[in-house]
């Protein structure tokens, strides 16, 4: 009897063994390929195209004029983003819900129909979509709209994430991760985008007018699998996905809300305690992803310097973030959401990172702009352009966004990646050899405090 009850016992172990790996087997997430969004030409924003779009605005005054100038100066971009049409053409204040429409339908079809041709699969083969444009929602929803397109199955599981802000990119792959532990064998698409065209703040609000000088048009298109007869073919394999939420604490909730001001002016609302509900967010998210990421030894390391700071201090321990935290011993590559300079150097400077490891964001803030969740791939975009990523290699991408959240993955690369993508007319003019700011070097005589005292005519600024 108890060897009966001995062998019923091995076999159910074995069985729970079995049925453990076998879940484990759908878990895996990899990506097969990404389209990011190039915007066509005429909607390109140089200096004195961005002056025309700040004059424009006859309510500001000569204050509100030399703040609007000074944050371009000052914002990290250059003469290459892009803005929608209806922006360029002036008629940023009476938009229409086909600017709308038209300038959502540029960047996911231009990604969707590039997705397609690069990678063969058809639109008949997803099996999950998933789309996430923050401040815009409609009726049929985005992605019914791109199913219509696309004549896709009657049976795809479409999602429309909306409201998520700048890291709602890793919130859908978070979304497709889950959907792989009950849907085997399948294709996942995430459709990452924003919408300008009826979002540009045309009030005299500094907190609200700074969205205006700092976002702009992009966005991207991933093909995901957890079809394993498919690893051969992919690009990357998420390892770690990990979501932070500081919606419950007033202060970070409410540095960046879509609100109307005082004349009933919608805009996007940043208030100056941003950064530091970044970092707040960020060294939480970090707190769940270290022990993750960083071999034993520098656990090892980081426990017992804790603890001899809490012995010393009694029991307060100081932030161990860029001291003695050494994240480049667990990830090679850094791709940090390019939000604006400032946020770009406190979180390099938190997490202890050089020149060389903030290249691609400080370049693709540069080149693109903050293209809010589609930013992320951008950056990925550069490192592998300039064929930085390695079989083997580990990336960590950290998105923030509004509510305040911190979502961060690390990825693994399953093969050297060399592809130009949507860099390749531009690579070369980057890093740039002799940095210029072609903003500051028009515009640097608009931080001298006599203008304050003297009137100015505007309209000669770009005569």
């Amino acid at each position: 009897m108890d060897i009966f009850f001995l062998c019923l016992s091995l076999f159910y172990s074995l069985f729970c063994l079995f049925n453990y790996f076998l879940r484990r087997r759908n878990q895996s997430c990899f990506m097969l390929a990404y389209e990011c969004f190039k915007p066509p030409e005429d909607r390109k924003l140089d200096t004195d195209s961005c002056a025309r779009i700040v004059l424009r605005n006859q309510n500001l005054g000569l204050e509100e004029y030399r703040f609007l100038l000074k944050v371009i100066v000052s914002s990290g971009i250059g003469e290459n983003s892009y803005c929608p049409k209806n922006i360029v053409e002036g008629r940023e204040e009476n938009p229409t819900l086909e600017d709308a429409l038209q300038e959502l339908d540029e960047s996911m079809f231009d990604t969707l129909d590039k997705l397609f041709e690069r990678t063969g699969f058809s639109p008949s083969e997803i099996d999950i979509l998933v789309v996430n444009v923050s401040m815009f929602a409609t009726s049929p929803s985005l992605t019914s709209r791109i199913i219509n397109r696309y004549k896709m199955r009657e049976d795809v599981k479409a999602f429309n994430l909306a409201g998520m802000g700048c890291s709602a990119s890793t919130i859908a792959i978070d979304l497709v991760q889950q959907l792989f532990k009950t849907y085997e064998n399948s294709l996942a698409i995430v459709v990452s985008t924003e919408s300008l065209a009826p979002n540009w703040y045309s009030g005299k609000s500094r907190n609200m007018m700074l969205s205006n000088c700092l976002i702009r048009s992009g966005g991207c298109s991933m093909l995901f699998t957890n079809n394993k007869t498919l690893k051969h073919r992919a690009i990357l394999r998420l390892k770690l996905l990990s979501r932070t939420h500081l919606g419950a604490n007033d202060e970070a909730y409410g540095c960046c809300l879509q609100v109307e001001d005082e004349q009933g002016k919608q805009g996007l609302y940043l208030k100056k305690s941003l950064v530091e509900a970044a970092a707040q967010a960020l060294e939480a998210n970090l707190r769940d992803v270290v022990p993750k990421i960083l071999p034993l030894w520098e656990l090892v390391k980081l426990s017992m310097i804790y603890f001899q700071q809490s012995k010393m201090n009694k029991g307060q321990t100081k932030n161990l973030m860029g001291e003695v935290l050494n994240l480049k011993s667990g990830i090679e590559h850094f791709c940090l959401h390019p939000g604006g300079r400032a946020v770009i150097d406190q979180i390099g400077k938190g997490l202890g990172l050089n020149g060389y490891d903030l290249e691609p964001t400080r370049m693709t803030l540069h080149r693109w702009g903050n293209t809010s969740a589609g930013g992320l791939w951008y950056v990925l975009g550069y490192m592998e352009a300039k064929k930085r990523l390695k079989k083997g290699d580990r990336v960590l991408m950290i998105g923030l966004g509004a509510g305040f959240k911190c979502n961060s993955c690390v990825w693994e690369v399953t093969r050297d990646l060399e592809d130009s993508n949507v860099w390749k007319d531009c690579l070369d003019n980057y890093p740039p050899n002799t940095p210029r700011n072609a903003y500051r070097e028009k515009y640097s005589w608009l931080h001298e405090e006599y203008l304050s005292f003297v009137r100015f005519d505007f309209s000669k600024l770009i005569a």
